[in-house]
C-alpha cells in the first residue's frame, strides 16, 4: 500500500517538483498540497492525517517550526520532516525541538527523497548526509552536563530508548524485540511523555546529553 504524503510548501516551482518526484513511485501518494502552514493546520484540527508530513521551514504566516511544534501537540504520533533548503545548525535545532523526526534538504536526488520518507514512515529519522554532520557537531559542541537520574523506565521502554541511540528504525526494533510496529509506536509515546520530549531525535539528544545511554 502506498504511504500517504502532504506537502507544506510556499514555493510553486518546488511544489511542481515534488509532485513529479512522487509520481514516478507507485510507493507514495501525495494527497494534500499547502502553500501555507495554516491551511495545513486547519486541515489537521478537522481529523486530516498522513503517514508522512512534508514541512518547509521558511513559510509567510506561522513558520514551519512553530508548525511542526503544533502539529505534534495535537498528535504526538503524526510524522513530521522538514525539507528544506537550510542547513544552518540553529534551524536544525529548532526544528528538532519542534518534533520533527527528519531533516531534509531540498537538493537531495528524487530517489533519494523516496527512500528518506518511506524511512520516516517505518519510524526512522532520516537526515541528509550534511545534516547528520551538523547534528553531530552540535552534539559534540554541547556543553557537558552532570549525568542525571534517567526518569523512571520500564525495561522494555530502555530497550527501545537504547534501540532509537543506535539508529534503529521502529520496524527493525520490532523485530528485536519480538513486538509489533504498533507496540513500539505505543513505547515510544510514553517514552515522548517521560522524557518531556516530542521527537526520536530528540528523545536520543536528551538520553545521550543527560548520560542516560552510553
Amino acid at each position: 500500500m502506498a504511504l500517504t504524503v502532504a506537502l507544506v510548501e510556499d514555493d510553486a516551482h518546488y511544489r511542481g517538483a515534488f509532485h513529479l518526484i512522487v509520481a514516478a513511485t507507485d510507493s507514495l501518494v501525495l494527497v494534500n498540497v499547502y502553500a501555507r502552514a495554516e491551511d495545513a493546520l486547519a486541515d489537521f484540527e478537522r481529523g486530516q492525517r498522513w503517514d508522512v508530513l512534508v514541512m518547509d521551514l521558511d513559510l509567510p504566516g506561522i513558520s514551519g517550526t512553530e508548525a511542526t511544534r503544533r502539529i505534534r501537540d495535537m498528535d504526538a504520533d503524526q510524522i513530521v520532516v522538514v525539507l528544506t533548503a537550510f542547513d544552518d545548525p540553529p534551524r536544525i535545532l529548532q526544528a528538532i525541538r519542534s518534533g520533527a523526526e527528519g531533516y531534509l534538504l531540498k537538493n537531495a536526488e528524487g530517489d533519494e527523497l523516496i527512500d528518506y520518507l518511506a524511512l520516516a514512515a517505518q519510524g526512522g529519522a532520516p537526515m541528509t548526509p550534511g545534516v547528520a554532520r551538523s547534528v553531530l557537531e552540535l552534539l559534540r559542541q554541547a556543553a557537558p552536563r552532570p549525568r542525571s537520574e534517567m526518569p523512571h523506565l520500564s525495561p522494555r521502554e530502555r530497550d527501545v530508548l537504547e534501540g532509537l541511540v543506535r539508529g534503529l528504525a521502529y520496524k527493525e526494533i520490532a523485530w528485536e524485540l519480538q513486538v509489533s510496529i504498533e507496540t513500539i509506536r505505543g513505547y515510544v509515546r510514553t517514552l515522548y511523555r517521560k522524557l518531556r520530549v516530542h521527537s526520536a531525535t530528540e528523545a536520543v539528544s536528551k538520553a545521550l546529553r543527560q548520560g542516560w545511554i552510553d
